[in-house]
């Protein structure tokens, strides 16, 4: 509680600092303003280095230390008030964050009552792959090459419009991206921690490429939740095996994306934007534009308008959507939260995805079904492929009880069986032609074209064909016997 009070208090301060007007008016150089990024960098460390101190009963320590933390960010905090260009904000959101850490965080065993409450994070599910309470876990790993991406991150007027877009127009694909990326965290963001990334960008590069929806395909064949085309996919390991795609599983997919960025960060000397540009502009358009102008960041005129259009719209959008998964408490933004827990199913009797969806309907009070999450957790199957019995699924946990009460017997899997076996009437082939062959004997004004015709003949050169007769006048007797081979439906 102790902590908390200090929090509230050194917010409230930084407050009543930030409200006053900046006393120097003067241009800071630069490097003072990253000094205090710095610090408020290295204080919010030692500040959670504290709390966690705390928690394994190093109180009195704990104490000294977090207040000595606090008391540092709390003099950058009024120092940056009062630098030109300095962005107080970051230091609200400091505070933020870690009162945010310090409500969910264990209270020591000894802080106070007959029990200590479990310990947060594990009761979310930290110990399993997944955890229940998103963003918060992500958002604390917010570094890229040491870096934090809110100094990364220029808030320029592309970035804002891509802000809006996602806001506005895009707000539904932002929140059903979302919602797919909660459902398959367990699979790709281990992949990008063990790469060094930071997570806000894999949901940024999710949101834009696919929504979530593994098995995207574009129209000009990239395939996958992260859209590989398959010559660069093959480069990072993403190829055919057993029929299947490469592309298509979320983990290899989000294993070769952390690949290709990690290397153009290396190309572009850490630039992430000239890095998510090479990504979907290509890296040898992007390396001749930025080695024409080696001075030039992304946002330079000279190499900004050289750029596709695509390309300068696709990186603003990528940066705003992993702003907006790391702040959307910033922009009136409230992502829901799921029971993404991982679970799996073995299938009772013979079931297809299709099936599934149907009868499991709305559980869990999703309106929208379960289908595309179905589809993403089992990437190998196609959804109307009858699965044997015995089968195991990948499935959110919450499902498993679901799937005995409702897809094992009853109306709903009988319902669903019902619907799965029905085809679309399909149209039949043209009737063959029926073939006769017969003797038709010539009669006085009796031409080839005029015989073709009765007998529903293509033409007059078949019948002359047949029958030998020679151009060009093609000479009947009266009394001559022709065959006549002709076809009707």
């Amino acid at each position: 509680m102790f902590f908390r009070i200090c929090l509230i208090a050194a917010c409230s301060i930084l407050a009543a600092c930030a409200g006053q007007p900046a006393r120097n008016t003067a241009a800071a150089p630069g490097s003072a303003v990253a000094a205090l990024y710095t610090r408020l960098d290295a204080d919010t460390q030692r500040y959670q280095a504290a709390r966690d101190s705390a928690g394994r009963g190093n109180a009195d320590s704990a104490l000294s230390e977090s207040n000595a933390a606090l008391d540092d960010l709390h003099a950058a905090a009024a120092q940056c008030a009062s630098t030109h260009a300095c962005d107080t904000s970051r230091f609200f959101a400091a505070f933020e964050s870690l009162l945010r850490a310090q409500t969910a965080a264990p209270v020591p065993a000894d802080a106070g009552g007959d029990e200590a409450p479990a310990d947060a994070t594990a009761e979310a599910g930290e110990s399993s792959p997944v955890a229940a309470a998103l963003p918060e876990v992500g958002r604390s790993v917010a570094l890229l090459k040491g870096r934090k991406l809110a100094d990364i991150i220029a808030m320029n007027d592309p970035i804002k419009v891509a802000l809006e877009q996602w806001l506005t127009q895009y707000r539904p694909n932002l929140m059903r991206a979302y919602e797919n990326y909660e459902y398959l965290r367990h699979q790709m963001w281990p992949e990008y921690e063990k790469a060094g990334l930071p997570e806000a960008l894999l949901f940024g590069m999710l949101a834009q490429e696919s929504g979530g929806k593994v098995h995207a395909v574009s129209r000009s064949g990239a395939s996958g939740p992260l859209q590989f085309m398959s010559a660069t996919g093959a480069r990072f390991g993403l190829g055919v095996v057993d029929g299947f795609d490469q592309r298509f599983d979320p983990a290899l997919s989000a294993r070769a994306n952390a690949a290709y960025i990690n290397e153009q960060l290396g190309v572009f000397n850490d630039n992430l934007e000239l890095a998510i540009g090479a990504y979907n502009g290509g890296e040898g358009a992007m390396q001749r534009l930025a080695a024409r102008q080696p001075d030039a960041g992304f946002w330079s005129p000279k190499l900004y308008f050289s750029l596709s259009q695509e390309t300068r719209d696709y990186v603003p959008m990528v940066l705003a959507a992993a702003w907006l998964f790391l702040h959307p408490e910033r922009y009136h933004l409230n992502f829901p939260k799921f029971d993404t827990r991982p679970g799996s199913i073995v299938l009772k009797a013979p079931t297809s995805l299709d099936e599934l969806t149907i009868c499991l309907g709305g559980v869990g009070n999703n309106e929208d079904g379960w289908f595309r999450t179905l589809r993403n957790l089992n990437p190998r199957y196609d959804p109307r492929q009858r699965l044997d019995a015995g089968t195991k699924l990948n499935v959110p946990a919450s499902l498993s009880v679901d799937y005995e009460k409702n897809c094992t017997s009853g109306q709903w899997i009988t319902l669903a069986a019902d619907l799965h076996a029905a085809a679309r009437p399909v149209v039949p082939p043209p009737f063959a032609p029926h073939v006769y062959t017969r003797v038709y004997v010539v009669r006085k004004g009796d031409t080839l074209a005029a015989i073709a015709r009765k007998h529903g003949c293509s033409s007059a050169s078949e019948l002359a064909r047949l029958n030998h007769l020679k151009p060009p006048a093609y000479l009947l007797r009266i009394g001559q016997d022709l065959r006549v081979t002709c076809s009707r439906n």
